[in-house]
Order: C-alpha cells, then structure tokens, then sequence
C-alpha cells in the first residue's frame, strides 16, 4: 500500500543501510533486501530505526505457554501459536524527580510478531487503550497487554499496543508537572505521538522481522482506544487502512468534565446525599418500562433513546408517598432526587437547571442555550457516574484544568500538594467554568478533543473507519459522536459523501462495552462480536464491500439466557423499525428512516 512505502527504511540498522547502498553512499542498482531478524537479542543490535528508540526486552513465547513476564494466574492467556514479543521506548521523555508522576523515560511500545514468518498473515493491527492509559509496556517487569499478544498468536497478525508515554495507572497526574502547571509534554505523548509513533515503529519492526511491509495496517480500539482511532484520522490519516473506533471518547474535555456533573448536582442539590445503587437502578427501570415496548412487548432495554421522554418527577409509581407518590419502599425517590435524575440524564448545564424531558430530552444532536453538554441516556445505568464515588478520570480531569490538584482524590499525587477531594465544593457555575477551560487549554492538551470534522486526507487516502456505539454507555454519552458525525457529514460534503469512507452504528442496550449497558440486569440485549465488526472493516479495505446498512446481530445462548435473541444495527441514521412478529427476531425489523 502506498502509505506504507515511506517507512520501509526505517526497519533497517545502520550497518544494513551501509550495506544495501554501497561503502562510498552512492546508490546501489540491485540493493540488497532488509535483513530479517530471530526473535532473540540480536533484534536489540539490529533494530535502530533511528535515535530516540531503543529495543528494551524481546521474549519469544511457544505455543501453550502462559504470555506473563512473571507468575501466571487464571486470567493469563496462553499462546496459541508461537509468538515474539519486542519491547520498544521510544524519547525522549519527560525528564524531572525520579519520583514525579510527569516523569518519563519515553513511549513505550509492545509489539508481538508471530514467530515464523509462515503464520504471518500480511496484516498489523495496532490496538488502542482505556482510559488514561499507562502501563509497563516500556519496563522489563511486567507485560502491558497480554490480550495483544493472545491475539498475534491466534489470528496471525502483528499486534501493537502502547503506554502512551507513562507508566501511571488509573491516574491523570502524569499530566500535571511538578508546580502544578500543565505537562505539556505527555499531554501530546498521550493524545497523539505515541499512537503515531507506534504505527511507525511496528509496521518497521515487521519488515525488519519478515523482510516485507505489513500488506494492510489496521487500528482497533474503544473509549480511549476509538479517540486514538479518530485521532488518527484527523492528523495521521495515512498511518492506518483501516479504523475500528468503537464509542470513541472524543470531545475529551467538555464530556469528562461532565461526567462529573452527577456529583455536583448530588452535592449542591441533595446536600451531598447519594442516592442509593436500588433508587437509581429504580430510576433506570423504570424508564426501560415507560419506553422498550416494541409489538406488544417489553425487551427490558430501549431501542430508541431519543423517542423516550420519561419524566420521574411525574411518575406516583416511582415518588415516596411522602412526597405524593404512591411508594412506600426503600427505592422511592423524593422530588428533589427525582429532579436530580433528570439532570443526570440531560448533562451538564451552566447553572444546574433542567428543562422538561418532554421538551428536550437531551437527545439532539446540537445543544441548546446553556447546555454545555450531554448526560446519559435513559435506561443506562446510573451508578458509575451517580454512584457513592466520583469517576475518577472525571476528577482529574476538572483538576487538570483548574491546575490545582487539591482538587483531586488523595490518590492524585503532586509535589504542590496530593488531592484533597476539592471538587466537592465546585458550584455549578464553577464546574461550567472549569468546563470552559478545558476548551480554552486545548493547545496545551494536544488537542485531545479530537473533534476536527475535517477528514479529507484520510478519504482521499483511500481509508476506511467505522464506529460503532452502544445507546446504553453509561460512561460517555452517544450524543457527542452524534454530534461529531453531523459535522463531519456537513464538512465533507453530506451524508452519501461521508459514508463512502466513514460509517456509524449505533446499538441498542450495550454499554461501555461489548455488553449490557442497562439498569435491568435481564435485558441481555443483542450484541454484535469483536469479530463481526472487525471483518465489516477487513473486507471493506481488501474486498472494497462496504458494510451494509442493515448488519444482523445477536446474542449468545448461556445457561443464564438459553433463548437467541436478534435484532439489525442500522447504518446511521437509519433506526430499526417494527413490520411485525417477534420483536425479539430481526427478520421482525427493517433498517428505514426515522
């Protein structure tokens, strides 16, 4: 492939390169291949692409042995097949105190090749992260990601992962430097130079390795991992063929701010007391009640969140009978807790106010006045972002921004001072001011938004991306890639244009995840597979077969839930509508336009 070519060079040493074009520099008329590598430490003498990347550990694993630099246990993967694992750190880092979160030694990269070059089948696929990140993938120690190389060995391909240039787990204070002020060094390396510098490196250690260039190169990721994906496409469009970007978590600020607004509205409107996990699962209920009727029967999750208006201020059924309702159990909300559940649903306002579900239900693809940003959607459940604790990258993202990590939760370590659970005392008014500069600060975040609907380059190097999204995320709301996606259809020259490169699906009940994302623990929603969405992309970008705009789906029999269940995921912005029979068969629905 064209955009691979630039790159070959990269995969070989120097001495090689002396080599293949003569000791007096000039060019060579037959020059000599690339040499190929074994998977031992020679790769480390061999393999210098350029200065600021140094080989830290190769490990070859056979067939049936455990992928684990130390002791296995239930949840290490075995290999399949033979496997080579190459451990890269490319600089230059961070420099600072040996004990500062914000310092780095530089990127690292995990790369797994199939060890005989006979298994290789010609393709990479990079891999995306969670969250912040972060991991040992530059370290000696331990392994970042063993299900990269489960997957090298089974499928084939060579796999690629990256700690985005920490080592930090669980924690944005990589992010802060020691003043307190922003680290704008690893703000890029995490949104943008280690994803980019591990597609360079991985597709030049597999020519390095088999002597030839990855026939096709491939990007799969999900929350972060999509973001990575979008990213991609926005500033390295000629890295990757293909783009799996499953609920990408762009508009990285404005909804993770948000994400914290729950908490907020818990602390300025309920005097700080949490409603229980049973009141908001109820809350969550019942609203699947009031809106999951499809030909006469109730599927336990919603199809369509943006047709759902359910109020539970108005609902006797769901109200304490202290407060006029008509439960008496310890599920019931007050008025003030029900308010409180709109407002989780509706997101992130300038001052805390909410209007009517029947009204705006948060759903549009544009924001009204004074809506900063989306919540979640009804039906999904509440207790990650409304639960007893805050999310923790939503705290320290506001702490980011306000650059004041007394802000954060004790764990947020900094030499100005740890976190000191500050965020408690934001007002609304605050929280929309720290959401403001989250915006403002976007240069010096890397432009982590990753919202430029400009996708030209990439379509016009021949890429090809699909995202698919879960109507029950209850991390980050479906709305924002709605939005996204209206303006790169408006950017790139409408709706028929756009999915000539770029397709969304959006599916009904899945969460954060490839799973039940709903309060009702026996929705078991239909669910596409890993595999599905991933061969939608590959025959899309070798066989030219454009994903259609119906794609089939459904569950798996368990012992829990024997029936099979199916339903289409339409192309956006089909929805799929009830003809008749069995509302829990797809053969039931057609993909048409809402």
């Amino acid at each position: 492939m064209k955009r691979h070519i630039a790159l070959s060079a990269l995969a070989i040493s120097g001495t090689a390169l002396l080599a293949a074009c003569g000791s007096d520099s000039s060019p060579s008329k037959d020059p000599v291949p690339p040499p190929t590598l074994s998977c031992d430490d020679s790769i480390k003498e061999h393999f210098k692409p350029d200065e600021l990347t140094t080989v830290v550990q190769v490990k070859s694993f056979k067939a049936g042995e455990p992928l684990t630099l130390g002791q296995a246990d239930g949840r290490t993967p075995n290999a399949e097949n033979d496997v080579c694992l190459v451990k890269l750190n490319v600089g230059p880092g961070n420099p600072g105190p040996e004990d500062a979160p914000s310092t780095s030694a530089g990127i690292g990269i995990e790369v797994w090749l199939p060890t005989k070059p006979e298994q290789w089948n010609g393709r990479l696929r990079a891999i995306g992260g969670g969250g912040w990140a972060g991991g040992p993938h530059g370290s000696t120690e331990a392994i970042g990601d063993a299900s990269a190389g489960a997957t090298a060995a089974l499928a084939g391909e060579v796999t690629a992962t990256t700690d985005t240039g920490h080592s930090i787990l669980g924690s944005g204070s990589f992010a802060m430097l020691p003043d307190g002020t922003i680290n704008t060094v690893l703000w890029k390396d995490f949104a943008e130079r280690a994803i980019h510098q591990t597609a360079v490196k991985s597709k030049a250690l597999a020519e390095a390795y088999y002597g030839k260039m990855p026939e096709y190169a491939y990007w799969t990721g999900a929350s972060t991992g999509g973001r990575q994906g979008l990213k991609f496409a926005q500033v390295n469009p000629e890295d990757f063929d293909g783009i799996l970007a499953g609920y990408p978590a762009i508009n990285w600020s404005k909804f993770i701010t948000t994400e914290l607004y729950p908490q907020i509205v818990v602390q300025r409107d309920l005097g700080g007391n949490h409603l229980s996990n049973e009141q908001l699962d109820a809350a969550s209920n019942a609203a699947i009640a009031a809106c999951d009727l499809v030909g006469g029967e109730h599927l336990g999750y919603i199809s369509d969140p943006a047709s759902c208006t359910y109020d539970p201020t108005q609902d006797l059924d769901l109200l304490c009978t202290t407060d006029g309702g008509n439960n008496g159990g310890s599920a019931c909300l007050t008025t003030a807790q029900a308010l409180a559940v709109n407002k989780f649903w509706y997101g992130q306002t300038a001052d805390g106010s909410v209007p009517a579900p029947d009204a705006d239900n948060g759903m549009s693809d544009t924001l009204a006045t004074n809506h900063k940003w989306y919540g979640l959607t009804r039906g999904s459940t509440l207790t990650a972002l409304a639960g007893e604790q805050p999310f923790p990258i939503a705290v320290d993202q506001v702490t980011l921004e306000l650059q004041d990590p007394t802000y954060a939760s004790p764990s947020f370590k900094n030499a100005t001072g740890d976190g000191q659970d500050k965020w408690k005392t934001l007002s609304y008014a605050q929280l929309a001011d720290a959401w403001d500069r989250g915006v403002q600060l976007q240069s010096e975040f890397a432009n982590i938004n990753t919202d430029n609907p400009d996708l030209s380059v990439f379509r016009d190097a021949g890429g090809k991306m699909i995202t698919y999204y879960g109507l029950a995320d209850q991390l980050i709301p479906p709305q924002g890639t709605l939005h996204y996606y209206r303006r790169v259809t408006e950017q790139m020259g409408g709706l028929a244009a756009t999915q000539e490169f770029y397709r969304l699906y959006f599916v009904p009940g899945m969460g954060h995840g490839l799973y039940n994302g709903t309060s009702n623990p026996l929705a078991n929603p239909p669910l596409p597979t890993m595999d599905q969405l991933y061969k939608l992309l590959t025959d899309w970008v070798e066989q030219g077969t454009a994903p259609a705009e119906r794609v089939d789906i459904s569950t798996q029999a368990t012992d829990m839930f024997p029936e099979i269940k199916s339903r289409p995921i339409c192309l956006h912005p089909l929805k799929a509508k009830f003809v008749g029979g069995d509302p829990k068969i797809a053969s039931s629905y057609e993909c048409a336009a809402s």
